[in-house]
């Protein structure tokens, strides 16, 4: 017997639970990202779907086919998200979607429909980049968006490698790389996602579907000083980069206030980091996101001049390095009308079609698949938080649309 939403919901929540938090800390290749692995599998096998792990580490079910290799190009139906979280994340974002993929699963066998395509059920591996700093890790290697060289290199916060992290998992790190013959047979993809905003909860809509990925990226400012006594260096004899930092922190967030753009500094590393130490470096971390991308450039470019002045008066020297970058994503038209079609007929009444701020892997994928989202109401608009939410009643009407947006793609 395969589990109820709710059942799966239960075994899946404790696992990567810090308990002084309340928040997840499911990083990529750690033993929460193991236990959660276990879980996907689990439930995989227990529907008799067709389990795999793909050269990138992506955990794929697979119903009406063994693998890729039985599918003919432009023909399967993917659905899923990610299980891995950001530092003390909340439990909707990325696992509401992978659950309500096997959920609807069950729908569908529930209703007797019988599938015309190849269904697969997808968990993209290290989604958030909360241990390595580059989001989508999964699924940019499976689009060639991120080259195995450029992985190969990527670090966490102790100095461990990408490679040396799947390896200790017990995975190959030799075999990452594109994956471009599995992405030609996927003819649709559909990602439900718990909203990160409030746009549902303000027109009282349970379900909506994506229109737009906003342009998004991460870059990284490091400001070098110079290390020295905090009670005996007069305040005009320091070269501070904290007040660099601080000052730049400012001027993010009123240049996004006037640009109607997001940016925020949300990490933070100090050397040598001590209470009376002046620092020597200060590293900081800016996500900025915007609707379009003059917007976004002229975000950034006023972020960087701003700093660059106020480094000039401290005596600090500046770099700044571009680390990710996302350009907007407009999923494909003809897919989201489709989405809407099915959905308006289900319920008699049309759907909200909104923009999102927020990467995803169905963004990335964008470019050689047809992507699609659905987003689940958020009555907080909470994210990567312990108080992110989404009501029972709301999950379960995902679920169900979900199921219709799948019977209507591969049940024909």
């Amino acid at each position: 017997m395969t589990a109820s939403f709710h059942e799966m919901w239960e075994e899946l929540r404790p696992l990567g639970r810090d308990s002084s938090s309340g928040g997840y800390r499911r990083y990529a290749w750690t033993g929460a990202d193991a236990d959660c692995r276990a879980w996907f599998r689990s439930q995989a096998e227990a529907r008799g779907l067709a389990y795999e792990l793909d050269r990138n580490g992506n955990q794929w079910a697979w119903l009406g086919a063994t693998g890729p290799q039985d599918v003919a190009p432009g023909d399967a139906v993917v659905t899923g998200s990610h299980l891995d979280s950001v530092p003390d994340g909340g439990a909707f974002d990325g696992p509401l979607g992978v659950v309500s993929s096997f959920a609807a699963l069950d729908e569908l066998r529930r209703r007797g429909v019988e599938f015309g395509r190849p269904l697969a059920i997808v968990n993209f591996g290290d989604e958030e980049g909360a241990r390595f700093g580059l989001a989508c890790v999964g699924s940019r290697l499976s689009a060639g968006a991120l080259t195995t060289e450029a992985a190969h290199r990527l670090r966490d916060g102790d100095g461990i490698t990408l490679p040396q992290a799947m390896e200790r998992a017990g995975y190959d790190p030799d075999a990452i790389g594109p994956d471009p013959e599995r992405l030609a047979r996927i003819g649709a993809f559909v990602e439900l996602h718990v909203e990160q905003g409030r746009a549902l909860d303000l027109s009282g809509d349970p379900v909506g579907i994506a229109s737009a990925i906003w342009p998004h990226g991460r870059w990284r400012f490091d400001f070098r000083g110079e290390a020295n006594h905090a009670g005996t260096t007069r305040l005009e004899d320091r070269r501070d980069p904290m007040l660099s930092y601080a000052a730049t922190v400012l001027a993010a967030r009123e240049q996004a206030r006037l640009a109607g753009a997001l940016a925020t500094f949300g990490k933070i590393s100090v050397e040598p980091n001590g209470v009376n130490a002046i620092p020597s470096l200060v590293r900081g971390w800016l996500d900025s996101r915007a609707p379009d991308q003059d917007t976004l450039d002229t975000v950034i470019t006023g972020i960087e001049q701003a700093a660059a002045e106020r480094a000039a008066r401290d005596g600090v020297d500046l770099s700044v390095v571009r680390e990710s970058f996302t350009p907007v994503v407009e999923f494909q038209h003809a897919l989201r009308d489709e989405l809407s079609a099915i959905l308006g007929k289900a319920r008699e009444q049309a759907v909200p079609v909104l923009g999102t701020g927020a990467g995803h892997d169905a963004g990335i994928l964008s470019g050689t698949v047809p992507t699609a989202m659905l987003f689940v109401r958020n009555p907080t608009g909470v994210s990567h938080s312990p108080a992110e939410a989404a009501e029972e009643d709301d999950c379960a009407a995902g679920v169900t649309a979900l199921a219709d947006v799948l019977e209507g793609l591969a049940c024909r």
